[in-house]
């Protein structure tokens, strides 16, 4: 039995330490000759690695017990830190080229349970009614307790066409609702755009993706065109955006800075995690691309800007909304952001699976922490009549377990102006007793963002207007 043990544990050990050098713990051992491996806590492992084997109710098979220990060690450091398996690798190099299978929700977890983050525009489950703040708690009927966050996510991926049903707790619910979704190739437009009445643009960037800032530019273009001179306004709507590439983050700062701003700033314990990226063909080009930049009209530097946000605003939208409202180019309006200021690196490993580890916090020019925190919009303004979120209800970051501390929080930030939706007109009292009971209104899908229902973009555009008129004045 001795000996069994010990080629359990030269198996558990070999498998760490391939991990570590996958992660460049030997580069740093060389460096700083500091914290030893725990071998103590390996024979511990390796124990139980051992037992397992051996009394387990059921033959485990080795390569499900490891990859499940290298699950649960990354995802008891933060609620982004996670194993990717093969399959779950290229889903996400997939996903950030626009086009993946499945329902379209951005997820994390929470005591046990999948908690949705941001319903992605225009794909099954935001059109099903899906929202911000979900728990999904089944999953067809499967129980979602218990699982890992990557066997939730492969469940609710799936072959074009085929159904699955979701069941969910929703804050202000008195029950459990549910949602029979069919699954779908996600094609997630990154972009989209309008001339919303001469002189003001509307510019919504749903996720950003690889080509999100070549999108962008040929967007902004077209506005220009169409408009036939220099625009008075324009609105970028980064709500429910729930992030995506750093460098296509970078690309649209840069498309409203001035060459080589500051648009982020990255902290981490290597010297690869420490960035400070500018408005520079150098920090949001990959490859040989040409700069898509480089012919982008002038006058988009300077035309007044307003950006929207909302609890479902995340990460690289975070990054966007921050850059722009440190230099001063906009005023920011909405809800507070949803707080996720860290960096996640993939990390591929030899047998064709990955690590996504966070690597570093984010931080904006004026050296804010966005982690846990999130942006504060220079004027808050409430949601109205289009409403993805419970009103009275948002997640955030600090909602997670595990989530990093704000290195740099000293507290809540100065009163903000707060716009708040009219109330409606008064009606007649509603005798409830006669009202028709229906499930299907509490699962309604949101209104379309960008529609003239839009209460906070209808706020924006009067705020660029008011900026116009006062200009005028002088």
């Amino acid at each position: 039995m001795r000996a069994k043990f010990e080629k359990f544990g030269l198996i558990t050990v070999g498998a760490i330490l391939g991990v570590m050098l996958s992660l460049n713990y030997s580069a740093i051992a060389e460096k700083d000759s500091g914290p030893q491996l725990p071998l103590d806590d390996l024979r511990a492992f390796a124990e139980v690695f051992g037992k397992i084997k051996s009394d387990y109710v059921e033959p485990v098979d080795d390569k499900k017990l490891i990859g499940g220990a290298i699950n649960g060690m990354l995802s008891s450091l933060d609620p982004h830190s996670a194993y990717l398996d093969a399959d779950g690798f290229k889903d996400l190099q997939a996903g950030t080229q626009g086009e993946f299978g499945g329902l379209g929700i951005e997820v994390g977890m929470e005591d046990g349970f999948v908690k949705v983050i941001s319903p992605i525009e225009d794909t099954p489950a935001y059109k099903a009614g899906i929202k911000s703040g979900d728990l999904i708690i089944k999953l067809d009927d499967t129980q979602v307790k218990g699982m890992s966050l990557n066997d939730a996510v492969k469940m609710m991926r799936g072959k074009p066409g085929t159904p699955i049903e979701l069941t969910v707790l929703r804050k202000g619910e008195g029950k459990p609702l549910t949602f029979k979704i069919d699954r779908a190739i996600i094609k997630s437009k990154s972009v989209k755009y309008k001339l919303s009445e001469p002189g003001y643009a509307y510019v919504r960037i749903t996720q950003f993706q690889e080509h999100t800032g070549e999108d962008l530019a040929k967007a902004l273009k077209a506005l220009r065109e169409e408009n036939k001179q220099p625009l008075k306004g324009l609105v970028l709507d980064l709500r429910n955006n729930p992030g995506g590439l750093l460098n296509a983050a970078v690309g649209v700062s840069a498309a409203f800075l001035p060459k080589d701003a500051l648009v982020v700033y990255t902290e981490g314990r290597t010297e690869d995690a420490k960035m400070r990226l500018k408005a520079t063909p150098e920090d949001y080009l990959r490859g040989d691309k040409n700069d898509y930049l480089q012919s982008l009209p002038a006058g988009f530097k300077t035309v007044p800007m307003a950006v929207l946000v909302n609890g479902g605003s995340a990460s690289a939208s975070e990054i966007v909304s921050g850059a722009l409202q440190d230099h001063k180019r906009a005023i920011v309006m909405g809800t507070q952001s949803f707080g996720k200021g860290s960096v996640q690196t993939i990390l591929p490993l030899n047998n064709g699976t990955a690590i996504k580890l966070t690597t570093a916090r984010y931080f904006t020019p004026s050296g804010r922490s966005i982690q846990n925190k999130g942006i504060v919009p220079d004027i808050v303004v409430e949601e109205g009549t289009l409403n993805t979120v419970e009103p009275g209800f948002s997640l955030h970051e600090s909602d997670l377990t595990n989530h990093l501390a704000n290195p740099n929080d000293k507290g809540s930030d100065s009163e903000k102006p707060v716009i708040t939706p009219p109330a409606p007109a008064s009606a007649a009292p509603i005798d409830k007793s006669k009202e028709k009971v229906d499930d299907k209104d509490d699962k309604a899908a949101p209104l379309e963002f960008g529609s003239k229902n839009d209460f906070q973009l209808n706020q924006a555009f009067n705020l660029l207007k008011g900026l116009q008129f006062l200009q005028q004045q002088k």
